[in-house]
């Protein structure tokens, strides 16, 4: 990539701009290295730079769900018992994951937009309908094998939320949700996120991924934030003649 990128003509292209990579990837280490080795005699300006945050809990292997929560601070640990327990009050619990994800994807639009609205990925616009084509060929794709998870909240048979996860075999990535605003009471995205920690758990998955951004609730279930990367290269003006 590099090579190709250095034999090009300059006026082909201004600046690579490569963005949400992981700190300590060695793949991202060994593109660095690469980039900075052309850098000199190509006449790029190479700027690695940390960009966000994505919170990361840790679930220690052979941990059960009352092990995970043994981590947590207490205040955070009663309220997510106190909170799972008002949620089974009103009715059976569970976290099912859609036998058919694309015929459920309009269902999990509308309650993500419930949530979002125009804030959202599925505003009314050409980039919402963007979205839309998005996800269902993610779940065209990926689905079938497992990669990518699509799975309801429900409480008494009612859907309260959904979520959209991915899975590598080690880690579960929460990527995004939408959640019954009339259904608050209920804590429905607490009571989400914590059978998702379950299943990871039942999965032997070490690792529970919030993905890009700082939001509090993050925090608030033991998350621990590695960092992600911005690697900038940018084409700089040739040196003059004679100097």
């Amino acid at each position: 990539m590099v090579e190709a990128l250095a034999a090009q003509d300059p006026e082909r292209w201004d600046v690579v701009d490569l963005r949400r990579l992981r700190s300590g990837d060695p793949a991202v280490d060994a593109l660095v290295a690469a980039f900075e080795w052309a850098a000199p005699k190509a006449r790029w300006l190479v700027t690695r730079e940390r960009e966000d945050v994505c919170p990361v809990v840790t679930l220690a292997p052979g941990v059960d769900f009352d092990g995970y929560l043994a981590t947590l601070d207490k205040k955070e640990r009663h309220e997510i018992r106190r909170k799972i327990r008002r949620a089974e009050a009103a009715g059976d619990v569970r976290l099912e994951p859609s036998a058919n994800p694309i015929d459920d994807l309009d269902a999990f639009v509308e309650l993500h937009q419930k949530r979002w609205g125009v804030e959202g990925l599925f505003p009314p616009t050409k980039g919402g309908a963007a979205s839309r084509r998005f996800f269902a060929g993610l779940f065209e794709d990926c689905a079938p094998s497992g990669i990518v998870d699509l799975s309801f909240l429900t409480v008494g048979g009612r859907r309260v939320a959904a979520g959209v996860t991915f899975d590598d075999g080690q880690s579960v990535y929460y990527y995004n949700a939408g959640v019954e605003p009339d259904a608050r009471e209920l804590s429905p995205g607490v009571v989400m996120v914590a059978l998702y920690i379950q299943r990871a758990i039942e999965l032997g998955r070490t690792r529970l991924d919030f993905l890009r951004g700082d939001e509090p609730y993050k925090y608030e279930w033991g998350g621990v934030d590695a960092p992600i990367e911005r690697l900038l290269v940018q084409r700089t003006a040739p040196a003059a003649e004679g100097r």
